[in-house]
């Protein structure tokens, strides 16, 4: 029977799952899409998950409640651990604001199969960027349950990258994503 290691064996690769969470305009999107570029460059395969796109398939009948939160973050952490045991690895960029979802994502893989990247932008900063407009939205009360102004955020306690972007560029952070999966051993290539 075809497993896991099998698939992986053949695309000659690590499988894991690289879950971003930060604030709305944090610079996840940019920096998945960045590491995903570098991956592919170094002979990767890649499957990049981002929450604006899940909520125009997967996850569109979902609020933004925080229950309608708690299930987009379990179908994406279902599907994202099926693209896994195909061999994958698995860029997931969603705010995902609660750290019991996180780690019910985190436990439905191996220990060594789940990174947790944490892309950390202070709110002020977010709402500067504001690369939407979703925040002015929030601010004038037609967006409920806004993560980080109305509705709670909480920051990861030990993520296994730590990535902070008021200090480098989303190229210099991207890199610090490699880097990392390097000295884990998942990647041999440089970025």
């Amino acid at each position: 029977m075809l497993g896991k290691r099998a698939r992986a064996e053949l695309k000659g690769q690590k499988p894991l799952i690289l879950w971003m969470t930060g604030l709305s305009g944090a610079g996840k999107s940019t920096i998945a899409g960045r590491v995903e570029e570098a991956l592919w460059r170094c002979g990767h395969h890649t499957m990049r998950l981002d929450g604006d796109d899940l909520r125009f398939g997967l996850n569109k009948d979902l609020t933004f409640t925080d229950a309608a939160r708690i299930e987009n973050i379990r179908r994406t952490a279902e599907v994202a651990k099926l693209m896994l045991e195909a061999g994958l690895i698995v860029i997931c960029s969603l705010i995902s604001p609660f750290r019991r979802e996180r780690m019910l994502a985190r436990q439905l893989v191996e220990a060594d199969e789940f990174l947790e990247v944490f892309v950390d932008t202070p709110l002020a900063e977010c709402m500067r960027r504001d690369p939407k407009g979703l925040y002015a939205r929030a601010v004038a009360g037609q967006i409920p349950h806004f993560t980080g102004l109305t509705s709670p955020y909480e920051p990861p306690e030990a993520p296994e990258i730590h990535l902070r972007t008021d200090a480098h560029d989303a190229d210099a952070l991207a890199g610090q994503v490699l880097e990392a999966l390097r000295q884990r051993g998942a990647i041999a290539c440089a970025p």
